[in-house]
């Protein structure tokens, strides 16, 4: 099989020499960040369908990491159905609505599942503890590929939903600054102040102080994206608030799969922040709760 739809697993490689107490290679770090913030500013200022591009391609780069970071444990994505699925649930969000948008998904994890199932079906092993071996691979990839449906182009989806509203290149720019303001408002809080751990066994750099700061980040953030646009800067306070919880219960479920795997970064695609799914994580949580909010809060 092609090693584009058949990743070889992923190995831990060294990072880039960290500077001073950022804990990583800042210069790296800024350099990527301000491309990508680049990238995703120019979509929506020039021609926002663009924009569900830049998101088909960033999904489909991170279901390539995650099968390469499953296959670690022996278990095989079907990555042919999960990036048509992603290009569909994209489409039809921008095209249709939600609802064109959950059939979508519903049809790509249906494809899935019985793509894994059908995966190994030529294979005539006559011995019995392989053919349970050989079920319990298939059984691993069906549940797998459901899990990188729903959190990749599923919740993804969420964010081309916001773009097709009323205001929408606003309301997917708050979705990002929230994202960011979580990330570095707990990142420098964290490095600064960092004294209590928050979850030592999943995630050891993770401290009480950088929640805090991410906390008072976001809080501010939301209050002036929300006001920004037209509403009540209280309720963005509120978003802002959510955001982080969800946040940090995101990127605390990522941590805990990356330690089951083995992995220290995703991938190696983004020098200074790991791979696609390490930027991704705190986006793809958030994006269902600002949608929410947006219907919720006219």
């Amino acid at each position: 099989m092609s090693p584009l739809l058949n990743p070889r697993p992923t190995r831990n490689h060294d990072p880039l020499p960290a500077t001073g107490r950022a804990g990583r290679n800042l210069p790296a770090a800024i350099g990527v960040a301000v491309v990508l913030i680049a990238v995703v500013l120019g979509s929506l200022a020039f021609y926002k369908v663009i924009f569900v591009g830049v998101v088909v391609l960033a999904v489909c780069g991170a279901l390539w990491e995650l099968a390469a970071a499953f296959a670690r444990k022996r278990i095989r994505l079907p990555l042919a159905p999960l990036w048509l699925g992603t290009l569909g649930i994209s489409v039809c969000a921008w095209e249709v609505g939600a609802e064109a948008a959950f059939g979508a998904y519903v049809a790509t994890v249906g494809a899935c599942v019985l793509w894994s199932f059908m995966d190994q079906a030529g294979h005539d092993i006559p011995r019995t503890d392989a053919h349970d071996e050989v079920r319990r691979s298939r059984s691993s990839a069906a549940a797998a590929s459901v899990f990188a449906a729903t959190y990749l182009p599923f919740l993804a989806g969420f964010a081309v939903l916001l773009l097709v509203q009323e205001h929408g290149v606003g309301k997917v720019m708050m979705l990002i600054a929230l994202a960011a303001a979580n990330d570095t408002g707990g990142w420098m809080a964290g490095i600064t102040f960092g004294r209590h751990p928050l979850a030592p066994s999943v995630s050891p750099k993770k401290s009480w102080e950088g929640l805090m700061g991410s906390l008072i980040a976001a809080v501010a953030t939301g209050a002036g994206c929300v006001w920004a646009i037209g509403g009540p800067w209280w309720t963005g306070a509120a978003l802002g608030a959510c955001t982080v919880i969800v946040s940090t219960l995101g990127d605390l479920g990522e941590s805990l799969l990356k330690r089951d795997l083995g992995l220290k970064d995703m991938g190696t695609l983004l020098p200074g922040h790991g791979g696609i799914m390490d930027r991704l994580d705190s986006i793809l949580v958030a994006a269902p709760l600002v949608y929410a909010f947006t219907l919720l809060v006219k």
